[in-house]
């Protein structure tokens, strides 16, 4: 039975910004410790010193905030298991490689020595794994070497015949053969320790209890497994989730439709919106409804979770998005589209509240309030290209009965609706297409009657007027 504070873990590397994939991740797991009432930890996992760059760090510490995903122990927070980026923690690698004993060796051969038995291994259809060259080397040939200038990796010995099993709470019971796993690499010749270790290292050091990561990381876990038991740690429980495709069926990439969170963010999709969307890729909720993060958490569960893969599909983000947008309150609201506006001065003041209220049910993103006030307050009136020939065909009388009508009883759609009809004998699509159009520019948008009292008496007169004036210019 579980004792130990619950403790979960997101571990990026800094080598670009996040995505949906590491966002999923870390979403899975921080849904599971407030759940579980426990500690959601950020790791910085930067040991790949080429690639990794502190902006990039910087920059997903801010995605995952502006996501709402904050972590109770790591950068920036602190706790009493850092320091939180591994560049920082090698003295405790050292440390372990002293205690691993006959559990590993040094190898001294070249990459172009490893790669040329791969080569005869993929040729003889093998799957490639380390021969164990330097498996048996004495410590006399070892120091020998040593002391010729060379400069030896340190493998882990697997030992022969086992088989490691552990059980999955995403896919089951797990057994991989020990005779299957070749002796692979836990230190490089520069002395940094690789992603095999270290991962399995920190997770014990700092108390990680559950270890919630992509399923193309289940075939590191029996190697890891036994890295921690060689060294009497800690072995935490692993749920592998499924990987999330795209709609080509490969693995989600930039090339088949993931996008980066900063990109998502300026394009003006909402936090919630996104966390909506990936909290049900893999993972099943009976209640189809929105949610906020307290209630994904609250109605998460490892049983819930998929073994088959996860499938983009933009369509459902933008159902999600949807959603968000009419769950905000107009302050909220107004908030979120005026970082991105640059038309709020085209709006009159007085009725700024109550083009925002008409308007939210029509948009998705806060770039279309720019569209709107444009189409409802700018001088020139944009038509799209299927709208022109419905504003032609409607003929000039309905134009001028229009005029005549709004010059009476100002905008009333009723009043102009009902002179429109006896008129013009038009009722129906015939009626209402040609007067959204001549409005608006476009066949979709808000009910007729706000539009009338967004834009009042002047500017509706303007627009019928401009429509009067392409008869005249036709003759």
């Amino acid at each position: 039975m579980q004792t130990s504070p619950l403790k979960f873990r997101f571990c990026p590397s800094p080598t670009g910004l996040i995505h949906f994939g590491n966002v999923r991740t870390a979403l899975f797991n921080a849904l599971l410790a407030h759940k579980l009432h426990g500690t959601f930890l950020l790791r910085i996992e930067d040991t790949d010193k080429d690639r990794s760059k502190m902006e990039y760090t910087e920059a997903l510490m801010a995605d995952l905030r502006w996501l709402g995903l904050d972590w109770q122990e790591g950068p920036e927070i602190g706790g009493s298991n850092g320091p939180y980026w591994q560049s920082e923690r090698q003295a405790i690698y050292d440390n372990d490689y002293q205690r691993l004993g006959m559990h590993a060796y040094p190898c001294f051969c070249s990459e172009e020595d490893l790669e040329a038995v791969r080569k005869v291994q993929r040729a003889e259809s093998q799957p490639p794994r380390y021969a164990g060259t330097c498996r048996h080397l004495s410590p006399a040939d070892i120091k020998a070497k040593i002391a010729s200038g060379e400069k030896p990796t340190l493998r882990f010995r697997m030992p022969d015949g086992e088989a490691v099993e552990f059980t999955d709470l995403a896919k089951g019971l797990q057994r991989f053969s020990t005779d299957d796993i070749g002796d692979f690499i836990i230190r490089r010749a520069d002395g940094t320790a690789p992603f095999m270790y270290c991962n399995a290292i920190d997770d014990a050091m700092m108390g990680v209890t559950h270890v919630v990561r992509g399923e193309d990381h289940l075939t590191n876990t029996p190697r890891q497994i036994l890295i921690l038991q060689s060294l009497g740690l800690p072995v935490p429980e692993y749920c592998h989730i499924s990987m999330i495709m795209g709609a080509d069926h490969t693995p989600l990439s930039k090339r088949n439709g993931s996008r980066n969170i900063q990109t998502l963010r300026n394009e003006g999709y909402l936090p919630l919106a996104i966390l909506n969307y990936l909290a049900r890729l893999g993972h099943h909720y009976s209640d189809e409804q929105f949610m906020d993060l307290s209630q994904l958490a609250s109605a998460f569960d490892f049983s819930h979770l998929s073994r088959s893969s996860a499938h983009f599909d933009e369509q459902q983000l933008l159902h999600w998005q949807k959603e968000t947008v009419m769950l905000l309150s107009l302050t909220e609201f107004k908030l979120w589209v005026g970082v991105y506006s640059t038309q709020f001065n085209l709006i009159p003041a007085n009725k700024l509240d109550l083009f925002l209220k008409t308007l939210q049910p029509n948009i998705l993103f806060p770039n279309e309030i720019d569209d709107w006030a444009q189409r409802l307050y700018a001088n020139t009136l944009v038509l799209e290209p299927t709208s022109r020939e419905i504003l032609i065909q409607a003929g000039k009388q309905f134009y001028t009965t229009a005029i005549q009508a709004v010059k009476d009883q100002g905008v009333h759609y009723a009043h102009l609706q009902q002179c429109l009809q006896q008129d013009c004998n038009v009722k129906g699509r015939t009626l209402f297409q040609p007067l959204r159009v001549v409005l608006t520019g476009s066949l979709h948008g808000p009910q007729l009657e706000d539009i009338l009292q967004l834009m009042g008496p002047k500017q509706v007169l303007h627009r019928l007027d401009s429509a009067l004036a392409l008869f005249s210019a036709e003759g």
